[in-house]
Order: C-alpha cells, then structure tokens, then sequence
C-alpha cells in the first residue's frame, strides 16, 4: 500500500462524499457518530501524527547542528527526541493503513436518477387452505 499523508487522505474523503472537508466537518458535528465521523477522526489523528514528525525531527536537528557541543546532558535529549520521533512515525502509519484500508473499502453511491422506477410493494401473500374444523382420530 502507497504511503499516504493526511492531504492524500482529505482528497480522499472529500471526493468520496463530495464536499470539502471543512463542510464535512461540520455535516458530522450534526449527526450522530458514523463512518464520516470515525474517517474525520483518523484523518485528525494522521495530521497530528505528521505534524508531531515535523517538530521532533526539527527538534533533533537543532540538537546535533554543527555549531553545538553533544555533552552527556544532550545525550539523553537526543534519545529522547529520537523515541518520540520513532513513535510519532509509528502511529503515522498506522493511521494511514487503517484509514486507507477503509476508504479503499468505500465506494461514493451513485447519484439516484430520475429515469429508475420505484420499487413496487410486495404482492400480497397467497391465502392460506382453510383448515377442516374437524379433528381426525
């Protein structure tokens, strides 16, 4: 499965159920919680995830640029930095796999036209043989 970020994820989404993500957002803050709920919820958690990378990773190259001395107190903010970089990215691919997994999942139902019939209602029930009143030996 490709990677996917959280942009390739609202694009996603958005196509799916036809609206922009910010509509979709507020569609859902008015129903009750369902499939656009749960994807908007991993949507949210895959954007956090990425955005956790981006700072502990901008962290970590602040912490060994050139100009600054590695002591043993920097030691423990590097392994640190370098843990939560690790789990940042963990929780990133997990959220893209399953989220994708279930759009992957999902098709956008076809607009109804106006050319299809209605259902008819279903036939009647065929009536059931009278039953002898009378009650065999």
């Amino acid at each position: 499965m490709p990677h996917l970020t959280s942009t390739d994820i609202a694009g996603r989404i958005e196509d799916l159920y036809g609206a922009s993500l910010a509509d979709l957002e507020a569609h859902a803050q008015e129903q009750p919680p369902g499939m656009l709920s749960a994807l908007l919820g991993m949507h949210d958690a895959l954007a956090l995830a990425e955005r956790s990378i981006d700072f502990h990773r901008d962290h970590l190259a602040r912490l060994i640029h050139p100009d600054r001395q590695i002591g043993p107190h920097e030691v423990s903010h590097l392994l640190d930095g370098t843990r939560r970089l690790a789990e940042a990215v963990a929780v990133r691919e997990a959220q893209a796999t399953s989220v994708a997994a279930v759009l992957q999942s999902l098709t956008r139902a076809p607009a109804p036209t106006s050319a299809s019939p209605t259902p008819s209602p279903p036939a009647p029930a065929a009536p059931l043989a009278a039953q002898s009143a009378a009650h065999s030996r």
